[in-house]
């Protein structure tokens, strides 16, 4: 019977060393998930806010109440520039939209797709010199794949933010909101104006400003989320973040030093 007690106690022991392991290593990857999460989100913001800022030089260095963004690039000696404002502010809005679908574990094929082909009417736009009277032909291919980014755009986006806002019904209202100013002033601006640079600039700047709202509130609000399932004993939640994050940050430094000593034994040994 003794034994028999033994070894159920022993067990008991056993099977509390297991849990307590695997909740260390619960605890260790929603650490690194977080690391992960936080960096993603500087990544993204740091794109957008340079696109922000790109796109507000360039449209500017003519005036853009009489000139469209292509005018400003081919008949100001400017393409260069304009080729490389379409590729960079295409990459940062691209990576920025699937950094959120990834975050909110949004999985339409579709959505990922549009957004990538999207960016590709976009270069392929600025490619195209849009000087009607010497290249008629490539001024109708820049204005039909400037069309088509919008079209693909939307058709990338719109589907997400309905889905945001079902998942995240205090966000309705914004998204909504923030919708309206991008399509409704843009279009607005067109028929006042006609064929400026101010519609496309509208356009570009509230849709950046919008994902880097997007961005910022979605991101922290999952790290929150994570935060709180990892520090229900934390008083303060933010210190036990920022905590976290000094502790893996000492934890890569460590490992980044013991490699560095090891291959320097290695190299020592074959002299």
């Amino acid at each position: 019977m003794e034994n028999l007690s033994e070894k159920t106690h022993l067990s008991v022991i056993n099977r509390e060393i297991v849990l307590s392991e695997l909740k260390q290593k619960d605890a260790i990857d929603i650490q690194r998930g977080l690391l992960k999460e936080r960096r993603i989100r500087i990544t993204v913001m740091s794109l957008l806010v340079s696109a922000l800022v790109l796109t507000v030089i360039y449209g500017t260095m003519e005036n853009p109440f009489q000139y469209t963004l292509s005018k400003i690039g081919n008949r100001f000696n400017n393409r260069i520039f304009f080729i490389f404002w379409a590729m960079f502010t295409g990459f940062a809005i691209q990576s920025s939209v699937v950094a959120l679908f990834r975050l909110e574990k949004y999985n339409m094929v579709r959505s990922y797709k549009y957004i990538v082909i999207g960016t590709g009417f976009l270069i392929l736009s600025a490619l195209s010199p849009s000087l009607m009277e010497l290249y008629p032909l490539w001024t109708w291919v820049h204005i039909i794949t400037a069309g088509l980014y919008g079209v693909f755009f939307s058709l990338s986006v719109a589907p997400f933010m309905i889905w945001v806002s079902r998942e995240n019904p205090r966000l309705q209202l914004v998204i909504k909101i923030w919708t309206i100013v991008i399509w409704a002033g843009s279009i607005s601006w067109m028929l006042l104006l006609g064929n400026t640079g101010i519609f496309e600039l509208w356009f570009f700047l509230s849709a950046i400003v919008f994902l880097l709202y997007l961005s910022l509130t979605l991101f922290e609000e999952q790290i929150v989320k994570t935060s709180v399932e990892l520090l229900r004993d934390e008083q303060n939640l933010n210190l036990g973040i920022e905590k976290i994050f000094i502790d893996l940050e000492k934890e890569k430094r460590v490992r980044v030093r013991k490699a560095r000593i090891n291959r320097e034994k290695k190299h020592t040994i074959k002299k």
